[in-house]
């Protein structure tokens, strides 16, 4: 059975063979998406969960960006929800989606019911990335395309093994947290653009850690759960769109933290829009061009990014973040992408409603479908004076190793998401604590940071 295998593949990870680059892609990885979830709880998805969840059940939890602590599965549900609520949270290419945001904060959550150590849940970090990145091998592109959001659908994997690492559980127990969390999977493509689009991600997070609770009190469930001919593969991708072997070929050798790596994302908005954006700038930078010179902008990418991008009238500030003309506008016009773009009354600024009608996005003539190389862009500006200029992107900025984001832009980015509700002293020690990982002898003690940390005028979720 697949699951038995996956269970003890995933068993057999330990940290202490983890290579260094792969221990400092998983540090950047847990800062990065502490960061996002602390700047994203603010936000209307995350908020809404909250009210809907109240009363919440008491517990040992961290509800970020709060002084108040919840039961685990509560903390995961909205925890989860606010790490991708800004659609800033890290990528995977093999994946096919972000792989950090439905992990970190079911860890967390049972880390603190634990009060296990720092190793234990960076351990548990690389194991739950490792199996939910390997099945996005066997699955991917056609799960994608077919309208699954693999963020969803593969983080409650990911969730699940990493959460039933933590527990210690033994194989046929891990396993079974794998076969029930294979009946938890959901989330569509078509809610993309909605709030709903983060909430799968909580939904992931609370079902992956709930699967691997209810396997460690001995929940029973079919262990061909991938591979039954109404199991997960053949219902999710169908009979002949998916390869098992894809599962366990070069398991953890390299482990994909390392090959093809983490993609830290630069710009607060859908990372299919990335490269456009990385071209775009690069010849504004370059030809020192302002908007005001600017005729008209063409984009072409890869079809299957630029399907869910083409939104050349966004009606939020979340649907804008799926479109390539709003979030290419925004650039020519203030040189940056940046968090305040995306509210409902910044996509109504008639100055960037304007510009958008010189901006024009085609699927790429070159595209293949049958590849894993779809996050490049070309981008050509036209000035007002008749100029042309050329600019081809192969993958942005922080996609993988070979094209890292600058050198501090990760801590940067940190600083800036934990600053909007921590002060600036528990800005720092949580940066230090969570890039000491293994040293931390208490995640605990990272929630306690939190919470004891927030800004005086951070009205967010206080207690009493």
């Amino acid at each position: 059975m697949l699951l038995n295998g996956l269970a003890e593949h995933a068993m057999a990870i330990r940290l202490a063979d983890v290579p260094a680059d792969g221990l400092e892609s998983a540090r950047h990885a847990l800062l990065d998406t502490v960061g996002v979830t602390l700047a994203g709880a603010g936000e209307d998805c995350a908020r809404i969960l909250a009210r809907a969840s109240a009363p919440m059940a008491t517990g040992p939890a961290t509800l970020f960006a709060s002084n108040a602590t919840i039961s685990p599965l509560d903390a995961a549900l909205i925890n989860g929800t606010a790490a991708h609520a800004l659609d800033f949270d890290d990528c995977s290419n093999t994946m096919g989606g972000h792989p950090s945001a439905p992990i970190v904060p079911a860890l967390f959550a049972l880390a603190e019911r634990e009060k296990a150590s720092g190793a234990a849940m960076l351990e548990a970090y690389v194991t739950g990335f490792e199996v939910e990145t390997k099945l996005g091998r066997a699955v991917n592109f056609t799960h994608y395309e077919k309208g699954w959001h693999p963020t969803s659908t593969l983080g409650t994997f990911g969730a699940a093994a990493a959460c039933a690492r933590l527990l210690d559980l033994d194989r046929e127990k891990f396993a079974t947290a794998l076969a029930i969390a294979a009946s938890m999977a959901s989330g569509l493509k078509a809610n993309f653009g909605t709030m709903t689009k983060p909430y799968h991600v909580g939904h992931a997070a609370r079902n992956g850690l709930l699967a691997a609770l209810l396997a460690a009190e001995g929940m029973s469930a079919n262990l061909a759960a991938l591979e039954d001919g109404q199991g997960f593969f053949n219902v999710y991708n169908g009979a002949g769109n998916f390869d098992a072997e894809k599962l366990f070929a070069g398991f953890a050798a390299p482990l994909d933290l390392i090959e093809p790596g983490v993609a830290f994302k630069r710009h607060p908005c859908c990372a299919s829009t990335h490269p456009a954006l990385d071209a775009l700038m690069q010849i504004m930078s370059e030809q020192r061009l302002g908007a005001d010179r600017i005729k008209s902008i063409r984009s072409w990418t890869h079809p299957r990014r630029l399907k869910h991008t083409n939104r050349p009238n966004p009606k939020s500030g979340l649907d804008a973040k799926f479109s390539v003309q709003y979030v290419l506008a925004r650039a020519a016009l203030d040189g940056a992408v940046s968090l305040d773009h995306f509210s409902d009354a910044a996509i109504r600024d008639t100055r960037v409603r304007t510009f958008m009608e010189r901006i024009e996005a085609a699927p790429h003539p070159d595209a293949v479908m049958d590849t894993t190389e779809h996050f490049f862009a070309d981008v050509r500006v036209t000035t007002t004076d008749g100029a042309v200029f050329d600019a081809h992107v192969d993958r942005p900025l922080g996609r993988d190793r070979d094209h890292p984001l600058p050198p501090g832009a990760l801590e940067r980015k940190f600083r800036d998401c934990a600053a909007i509700v921590l002060a600036p002293p528990a800005v720092s020690a949580l940066e230090a604590a969570i890039l000491s990982l293994e040293t931390q002898k208490s995640v605990a003690e990272i929630g306690r940071l939190i919470r004891e940390g927030l800004r005086l005028d951070q009205p967010l979720h206080r207690a009493g």
